[in-house]
């Protein structure tokens, strides 16, 4: 790695808070848009920060001199990670990050089928596909707020830890009325999710469950979400990612109830988080011992008043407004992503009923 006085980073311009920050260690930085960052451009960078439109493989990384990649996400299918590991590029990406953002993603969402459909989620059972640090957290608000009956589905950490503490994925299936996915992206090995959700896993359902995925487009099977919710299978599909992003099924958006463009964890706290995770990887990596002070901004106005609990909630953020831009334009789905509006996580706000 080249001196502090020679390092040059190429930093996706989406990450916000990060500008006039990553310049206190680097001589040179070029900011530019993350389906635009190639191999010519990062031939002489000795640095990544980047998030999921940039694919980092032998294609982007030949031929540079690229030894560290911070990934702003919690995913890393994006990272070709054996071929860093054999090129010596050392990468990091920010694990919970956007847990908040998703949880209260998920909670609004909720609280829209309470108001708009009248489902009563009070005692429903909840399954959980993937619960790492955004399932454990949606897990935790489903029952503090519904009292709902959690099912929780994670092979990998039933193998390394408990199993009596999860459920099998067919007992989700079978067993849930509502079930939300928070997996990685898995394309091979032991546990795969690709495709996790497909026409199998609908064959077993038993109950017309409410499906949410806020994970990776790839492990919901578009064709059989499509049978499943027309032949009445499943009900208010709610979907932030989707197969072939950005180029995605007109059809499954307008059949969903809600349906947005993989901005479930944008909140402005989860953002700060992944900006100072990345910063903080970096540092590490280079030896340095500094302290990164990114948050959030506060709020314009941190007092809502509100009736009750489900009120607030949606006063604060409602997922409703982001689910029918998109279905107005589906053709902006990059453009609502990279210019999306700060959106504050509930702690950042004092409610009053």
């Amino acid at each position: 790695m080249r001196s502090m006085d020679t390092l040059k980073v190429v930093v996706d311009e989406a990450i916000p808070y990060i500008k006039g920050q990553i310049e206190m260690i680097a001589s040179q930085v070029e900011y530019i848009r993350g389906r635009e960052i190639n191999a010519d451009v990062v031939r002489d960078a000795d640095v990544l920060i980047i998030r999921t439109r940039t694919r980092c493989d032998a294609q982007l990384l030949e031929g540079s001199r690229v030894k560290f990649i911070a990934t702003a996400t919690i995913g890393i299918d994006h990272i070709d990670v054996d071929y860093c590991r054999v090129h010596g590029i050392k990468w990091s990406n920010c694990p919970g990050c956007n847990a908040g953002g998703v949880v209260q993603y998920v909670q609004a969402a909720m609280a829209l089928l309470e108001l708009l459909e009248g489902v009563d989620l009070q005692g429903m059972t909840l399954g959980v596909v993937g619960v790492g640090h955004v399932g454990s957290a949606v897990a935790q608000m489903a029952s503090r707020e519904y009292g709902m009956q959690l099912l929780l589905c994670d092979p990998p950490r039933a193998e390394a830890e408990d199993p009596a503490a999860f459920v099998s994925y067919e007992e989700v299936l079978r067993h849930s009325d509502v079930i939300t996915f928070h997996t990685p992206l898995v394309r091979d090995g032991k546990y795969p999710t690709y495709h996790l959700f497909d026409q199998d896993a609908v064959d077993l359902l038993e109950r017309v469950p409410v499906l949410i995925n806020t994970s990776r487009g790839e492990v919901v099977h578009t064709v059989a979400l499509k049978r499943a919710i027309k032949e009445q299978k499943v009900r208010f599909p709610i979907l932030d990612v989707w197969e072939m992003e950005p180029h995605i099924d007109r059809a499954l958006l307008d059949a969903t109830f809600i349906g947005t463009p993989h901005i479930a964890g944008y909140s402005a706290d989860g953002k700060s988080n992944a900006t100072r995770m990345s910063l903080e990887a970096l540092t590490s990596f280079l030896g340095l011992d500094m302290c990164w002070d990114i948050h959030a901004p506060a709020p314009k106005q941190r007092v809502v008043n509100a009736l009750q609990n489900i009120d607030a909630t949606l006063q604060i953020y409602n997922p409703m407004r982001d689910s029918q831009m998109l279905k107005n334009n589906v053709d902006v789905f990059e453009e609502l992503r990279a210019n999306y509006p700060i959106r504050l996580e509930e702690s950042n706000y004092s409610i009053v009923f």
